[in-house]
């Protein structure tokens, strides 16, 4: 496997840095999958500080160099500490599953501007912000039009976190980022739903779907720490245009396995999850030009067939 490398190398996505840089303190939000890689990539030259509720969690932590920090972002007084304490923070904690507005980042927000905000602050959204875009090419411009729920927190989330930028001079990144996947993930690939043998819509009813390798995804959230422009937006995602039942067909015939029956969008209102239908009733081919650009991203997965390989 391939794993995010930035720190220090004239070959790795940021170069080397500066020795002042190297023992930075660097506080995750969120440590799971996509924050161990970036932990992994950054040991042991940048001290490494995790916020954590789990006390079963906490040795684990540890056990991969990674200080635990007691608190609840669902409980803003555990979160005192963490003012002053980190140079540069990736805040990739979902919001509440449900409820309006995302109260786990306006009080990560008020708590970080009680004392030396960090220098910079990389978030991870979601791409379903831009609601459905009918299959057109969507750019960091784009007005936003979230249509669910969940999409919708996560505007909110992207508006407090905007504020604190403009309040306290943090230098705020906000990725946007589709489907992570990866074979070293759980559940990062479609192996387990082609073996179910899931449906998808028919090439007519088809939507856009977008990707991102989990080790990108990493690579990008350390990029966007120490290179993301003040206030940017930047779509995170591989080069990959495909409808997603192409990319089941895809998957399906590198491993070797059946692909998945076709269903109209009539016949799939009556036959899958709303969750699903969910994800099948937005089309868009989001714009990565930014992120190459301005972050200097080098993909090692640029299209899902490289990644998928790995598995």
């Amino acid at each position: 496997m391939n794993q995010p490398s930035i720190l220090p190398s004239n070959q790795n996505p940021l170069g080397a840095l500066p020795a002042r840089f190297r023992r930075e303190r660097v506080l995750l939000i969120g440590c799971g999958d996509v924050g161990l890689r970036v932990a992994r990539a950054l040991r042991p030259r940048v001290r490494l500080l995790a916020l954590s509720s789990s006390p079963s969690r906490r040795e684990a932590l540890r056990e991969r160099g990674i200080t635990p920090l007691a608190g609840n972002l669902d409980q803003p007084g555990t979160l005192r500490r963490l003012a002053g304490l980190a140079t540069r923070v990736l805040h990739l904690a979902p919001p509440p599953g449900e409820g309006s507005g995302d109260p786990r980042t306006v009080a990560l927000v008020q708590a970080l501007r009680r004392r030396s905000p960090p220098l910079s602050l990389a978030y991870g959204s979601t791409s379903g912000v831009y609601g459905d875009c009918a299959g057109a090419v969507v750019r960091e411009t784009r007005a936003l039009q979230a249509r669910t729920p969940r999409a919708q927190r996560r505007v909110d989330a992207e508006r407090a976190l905007r504020y604190l930028g403009r309040a306290s001079g943090v230098r705020v990144s906000l990725l946007r980022i589709p489907g992570i996947y990866a074979p070293d993930r759980e559940g990062g690939t479609p192996r387990e739903r082609l073996l179910k043998g899931t449906p998808v819509l028919q090439a007519h009813d088809d939507v856009y779907t977008n990707h991102i390798h989990a080790d990108d995804l990493a690579r990008a959230c350390l990029a966007a720490l120490w290179r993301g422009q003040a206030q940017r937006v930047y779509n995170v995602n591989d080069d990959t245009q495909l409808k997603m039942g192409d990319y089941f067909d895809l998957a399906a015939d590198l491993y070797g396995l059946n692909r998945p029956p076709r269903l109209s969008r009539a016949e799939a209102t009556t036959q899958l999850s709303p969750l699903l239908l969910s994800f099948m009733s937005e089309s868009r081919r989001m714009d990565n030009s930014r992120m190459k650009r301005e972050l200097r991203v080098r993909l090692d997965y640029p299209t899902v067939t490289e990644g998928l390989r790995k598995d």
